[in-house]
């Protein structure tokens, strides 16, 4: 027990001091997260009227980034599963900065269930046993596996921080068998979250057995990109020297996977347009309108510019092996697939309703900020995470040692 709290005590310790930019940084962050909070107070007193959400689309922005951010948690495996499986050097020694990323993305996920159930007084309704929608739900299904998610990599993570702390080794018959799980349930996040959508047969746009396979495969680009990206911060601001062997293999697994998002996204335009029936009325709005209602008309063909852009870049060697000019592409790719995983997805999925209504959505002011809000959350998160962890990886932060002052 004292070495647990002297783990806790240092740990906090260290993450604390900084230099003007890390200081720079979180109030910056904290900025956000005020206003986050004075909007999430707004919405929960007014009601959801303050965002732009209708009757015909109950689904937004919020919905949006929780599909988003659950891919992003589960693109963490790509590093756990080389590492652990492969037992690839390079990735094993930054395995745990993938586990706090992972944390990171499902607090922010959870965040967005709150906004999103406009009454989180409501919450208990998705716990089981007793929640109505605990079983009955797949969002209930959803919140499950991504507790579970949340469990594992925190004892995963922190486990193996502190067994570094203490300078025991890691007990592999209590330590491996938690991995193998993660790896696996890290799968399963994003296949119930497709879930969540295709299981929908009043909605054509995202009732099809692909769902899964696509969300894979995006979150598998996505995830990396922002890893890839956050390796390279970290190479430049601190001590610790993330391998190239291990942003190489990043590169390469975003290169493929992104490939392979692209082309099931074209093969759904191709069947669901060939054909042109009323069920493919979603794809068509999202592509072109409906009725001369345009809005997300731009929001879909900037998505699909900027994925095939960041592939033929990630193809370029060029690029590609150049750590000056990756974020490029990987900025690119990212932001191309929460477009097409958001607003191109959740939304037209919507628009026409069962009955045959078009109705436009738009965010709001509230639910722009509240997003933003919610992403400088995860990313505070992130920060005091990821420095901690490269304290203690550095051996600056270590049992009987006094923490080193960070400049």
């Amino acid at each position: 027990m004292q070495q647990l709290t002297s783990f806790a005590a240092d740990y906090t310790r260290y993450v604390l001091k900084g230099g003007t930019k890390f200081y720079v940084w979180m109030g910056c962050l904290a900025v956000l997260i005020v206003g986050m909070m004075y909007v999430f107070y707004l919405q929960n007193t007014e009601g959801l009227i303050v965002t732009g959400m209708t009757s015909q689309i109950n689904d937004g922005l919020y919905l949006a980034n929780l599909v988003f951010l659950v891919g992003v948690a589960a693109g963490a495996v790509t590093i756990v599963f080389p590492a652990y499986v492969y037992h690839h050097e390079g990735m094993h020694k930054v395995t745990v900065l993938g586990e706090m990323l992972a944390i990171s993305a499902v607090l922010m996920v959870f965040l967005f269930v709150f906004a999103h159930m406009g009454r989180p007084d409501r919450l208990w309704h998705m716990i089981p046993p007793r929640g109505i929608y605990s079983f009955s739900s797949m969002l209930g299904w959803d919140v499950l596996v991504l507790n579970g998610y949340l469990l594992l990599n925190l004892v995963v993570g922190f486990y193996y921080l502190y067994a570094k702390y203490t300078g025991k080794p890691v007990n592999k018959k209590f330590f491996m068998p938690l991995v193998y799980i993660s790896i696996v349930w890290a799968l399963s996040i994003h296949t119930v979250t497709a879930f969540l959508l295709s299981n929908n047969p009043a909605r054509p746009m995202w009732f099809h057995s692909m769902m899964p396979i696509r969300f894979i495969a995006t979150a598998f680009a996505a995830g990396p990109c922002l890893i890839i990206l956050a390796f390279l911060i970290v190479r430049n601001n601190t001590k610790m020297w993330v391998e190239d062997s291990a942003i190489s293999l990043l590169t390469t697994i975003v290169t493929w996977c992104l490939g392979i998002a692209i082309f099931l996204t074209l093969s759904e335009v191709v069947v669901e347009l060939y054909a042109r029936t009323e069920h493919a009325n979603g794809l068509y709005y999202l592509m072109f309108g409906l009725h001369g209602l345009t809005n997300l008309v731009p929001w879909f063909w900037s998505s699909v510019v900027l994925m095939i852009s960041a592939f033929v870049l990630f193809l370029i060697p060029a690029f590609r092996n150049n750590t000056k000019l990756l974020p490029v592409p990987c900025a690119m790719a990212f932001v191309g697939i929460w477009i097409e995983k958001g607003m191109g997805l959740v939304v037209p999925g919507y628009i026409p309703t069962p009955i045959g209504e078009v109705t436009e959505y738009y965010p709001s002011f509230v639910e722009w900020l509240l997003t933003i809000g919610i992403w400088a959350f995860g990313f505070f998160v992130l920060t005091i995470l990821l420095k901690g962890a490269i304290g203690i990886l550095q051996g600056e932060i270590k049992y009987g040692g006094q923490a080193a002052a960070v400049k």
